[in-house]
């Protein structure tokens, strides 16, 4: 392993640091007309993204049923609900406070609690590219920007620990790849590429695909392939 499967955490870590420095510096005076069509530029980036990574799958069956059990799972577990839940409260902390902590709290759950930030993180620990984390980098940058104007410096802060859980995603990713066939490592990007792409589609306020309940998808496969 060497330090280039960590670019992708480097660049998104710099980007959430860069992007509330700005925040800082500019206060309130971001259009959000200019926030508003880069992050639909983007939203069509990820889709782009997306897929290219669905279509490295040969097994559609066992896409389909890791999908659909996937979501099963992620629904009784109510992983999307919880994540749901615990945005509304940092949100409300958003809308109370300007402490630096509040602040490091908020932007850390927001960047590392979500599927591009897994997604991301494996695809650069197995395949050592980054497409997910540069495009991940590329939207948190510029949400960091109005969360710093109201929260302050401690958004830019959230760097570090995203830095480390990402990091250490990618440890874990790089250390389990020699076990991983490329068949299996193929038919877990083509999952994670719908997942990509229905984050796309969110973006661009198309759907509302809750992605986060869709997670279990990817260990799921990844038991289809070995069992049988």
């Amino acid at each position: 392993m060497t330090y280039e499967n960590y670019f992708g955490v480097m660049a998104n870590a710099l980007a959430i640091f860069t992007g509330g420095m700005v925040g800082v510096l500019l206060g309130s005076r971001f259009a959000p007309n200019l926030q508003r069509i880069t992050m639909q530029a983007l939203g069509l980036v990820t889709i782009y993204i997306g897929l290219g990574m669905a279509m490295q799958g040969e097994k559609i069956l066992y896409l389909i049923l890791s999908l659909v059990f996937g979501g099963l799972a992620g629904e009784l577990l109510g992983i999307q609900r919880r994540l749901n839940a615990w945005e509304k409260k940092m949100d409300g902390k958003l809308k109370d406070g300007e402490g630096m902590g509040k602040g490091l709290i908020f932007a850390t759950l927001i960047y590392g609690i979500g599927p591009m930030a897994i997604m991301g993180s494996l695809e650069s620990g197995l395949t050592n590219t980054h497409n997910i984390l540069f495009t991940k980098a590329l939207l948190d940058g510029m949400s960091a920007i109005p969360f710093a104007t109201a929260m302050g410096l401690g958004v830019s802060l959230a760097a570090i620990p995203i830095f480390i859980y990402q990091g250490s995603i990618v440890l874990f990713a790089f250390s389990v790849s020699p076990f991983l066939t490329p068949e299996v490592t193929g038919e877990i990007t083509a999952v994670g590429g719908l997942l990509i792409l229905a984050i796309g589609l969110n973006i661009l306020q198309v759907t509302r695909i809750p992605v986060a309940s869709l997670l279990p998808s990817i260990p799921i496969i990844v038991c289809f392939l070995f069992l049988f």
